[in-house]
């Protein structure tokens, strides 16, 4: 048996039949919800402009969250580091990291919606650097000295250091992959990978493999966090059939945000990796394609779900960001299943989920 951590996603996207304050309220419900059952962390996304899951400042959430919630940990995946200025950031994490019990799991990524970096005029050529620039700046600050930077995109020529000062609390950072190649960076950063389940187990097991040969000694204990979506149900057949009426339209949504009919990462040599990846997502629209994407996420019976569990957890992940919180699927629907998964599933891996279902 593993030892496995289990946080939750905190998202919901738009819904024409509810105001966006409607939704943020529904978001904090099943915070509360999780919080009591035993979830390690809420997990927010950031997105902009539009429809697919609106929350274009997951800091400021998670100080409302963590002012109900004071013990619960905070996750983002993923902060877009790209879209903002690092000083700016580090002294937003900081303040959120004084003001929190919980730990922070914060997730970052480079972005990968061009309507996004269009709007913060931002070019997709840059994203790569101005994410690995960003990123030690934002370290240097958390580091509590003062400190300057030289880089191609900042500079900070007068020392500064960082207020409100670091507190005993350590932030934990990972990062977004979208590729093998983006496991080395990671790697190279110092970050643990945060992967979709969505990937192939060979690819999953090629990610790792190449981000612990760059990381060396910060591979060793390290979380290894994995996405992935729930649908559980007596029957593997009742979960499916759950996917097949809830997905498409999580599809649907996903591919008009990433403009993918019109694939706008042609002329982005550093994206090209998103145009494969994404050339099919509008096929996942039909609930018949639904199968392979079901199978690599939790959906089926409590048996089947814990079988994949096992595999995710021999290929070395440690830490599952679990999900059901798909456009249309009623709220109650969606916290009956994250509690079902919290008391029939996680004691057998959280030992401190065993010890919340025995209080």
């Amino acid at each position: 048996m593993h030892d496995i951590a289990f946080g939750f996603q905190a998202a919901t996207a738009s819904d024409v039949h509810k105001p966006d304050q409607v939704l943020y309220r529904e978001m904090m419900d099943d915070c509360g919800l999780c919080h009591r059952l035993g979830y390690d962390a809420a997990w927010l996304l950031e997105h902009h402009f539009g429809d697919y899951y609106p929350t274009p400042s997951p800091l400021l959430f998670m100080a409302h969250i963590a002012a109900a919630f004071p013990d619960l940990s905070l996750g983002t995946s993923v902060l877009v580091l790209p879209w903002y200025h690092p000083v700016r950031l580090a002294e937003e994490i900081a303040m959120l990291n004084s003001l929190t019990r919980g730990t922070l799991h914060l997730g970052i990524g480079r972005g990968t919606a061009k309507s996004e970096y269009d709007a913060y005029n931002v070019d997709m050529n840059e994203a790569r650097a101005r994410f690995a620039e960003c990123y030690r700046i934002v370290e240097k600050g958390l580091a509590g000295g003062p400190f300057t930077h030289e880089g191609q995109f900042w500079k900070i020529a007068r020392p500064i250091r960082l207020r409100p000062e670091p507190v005993g609390k350590p932030v934990n950072f990972y990062g977004a992959i979208g590729s093998a190649a983006s496991a080395e960076v990671m790697g190279e950063l110092g970050v643990p990978p945060i992967c979709l389940s969505t990937f192939p187990d060979h690819l999953l097991t090629k990610i790792l493999e190449r981000w612990a040969a760059k990381a060396g000694a910060n591979a060793n204990g390290a979380i290894l966090p994995i996405s992935v979506k729930l649908f559980i149900a007596d029957t593997d057949e009742e979960a499916q059939a759950l996917g097949r009426k809830y997905y498409p339209p999580y599809f649907a949504l996903q591919a008009d945000h990433y403009d993918v009919d019109v694939n706008p990462w042609t002329e982005i040599p550093e994206y090209h990796e998103f145009s494969r990846m994404f050339a099919n997502l509008r096929k996942m629209t039909n609930p018949d394609a639904l199968g392979p994407f079901m199978a690599s996420n939790l959906v089926g019976s409590p048996a089947t779900i814990r079988k994949r569990i096992d595999a995710l957890a021999a290929l070395g992940f440690n830490y599952f960001m679990v999900s059901s919180a798909t456009p249309g699927t009623p709220v109650e629907l969606r916290q009956k299943m994250m509690t079902r998964f919290a008391r029939e599933i996680c004691p057998q891996y959280s030992p401190s989920m065993r010890r919340k279902q025995a209080a």
